[in-house]
């Protein structure tokens, strides 16, 4: 009879152990998932703002076509494809955005509109909220990662096919430093 108690109590506690370990990743895999869905937030708000800005500066900046046109072709690329697909697109906005904000320094009208400040001024912010997103992301990422490589849950991670999940990356043109010079 203490033989059957102490055997159940083993089965009972080497249960609780699995059950606490699979919840784990399933909790982790579910923090990831949400952590993309606020970048995914910031990019679709960023998606909503760029017309506005583009068709403010386009009253100023009529002949400044291939740098507004870049801006537009970069904005549809957000809405689809993968995560990382996604995050390069939104580099690529990044990009273009800089080029449009420089060529307001060569329209002081543009410069002055108050409708085109306050739309830099919400593209800054959501920059801002896209960064943090990201960092919150990574690092969201490495502890699932983590948790999978670690024993012994690298055990139940593989009988139940949880995967590795990809962190995102700087590009290689933005991981140079800016030659600033007085």
């Amino acid at each position: 009879m203490v033989l059957t108690i102490i055997v159940i109590a083993i089965i009972a506690i080497i249960a609780i152990f699995l059950i606490t370990m699979y919840n784990g990743l399933v909790k982790l895999r579910n923090w990831v998932q949400e952590a993309w869905s606020q970048i995914d937030v910031q990019l679709k708000r960023r998606h909503d703002l760029i017309p506005n800005l583009v068709n403010t500066v386009k009253g100023y900046a009529e002949h400044e076509r291939e740098t507004l046109e870049s801006v537009v072709e970069a904005r549809s690329q957000l809405v689809n494809g993968t995560p990382q697909e996604r995050i390069d697109a939104d580099n690529q906005i990044e990009g273009a955005l800089k080029s449009v904000f420089a060529l307001s320094e060569s329209y002081p009208d543009l410069k002055a509109n108050q409708n085109f400040l306050n739309l830099q001024e919400e593209l800054t912010t959501t920059e801002n909220k896209v960064a943090y997103s990201r960092q919150l992301y990574n690092k969201t990422v490495a502890d699932y990662n983590i948790k999978l490589q670690s024993f012994p849950t690298n055990i139940l991670a593989g009988m139940f096919n949880f995967k590795q999940e990809d962190l995102l990356s700087v590009p290689e043109e933005d991981r140079e430093v800016p030659d600033v010079s007085f």
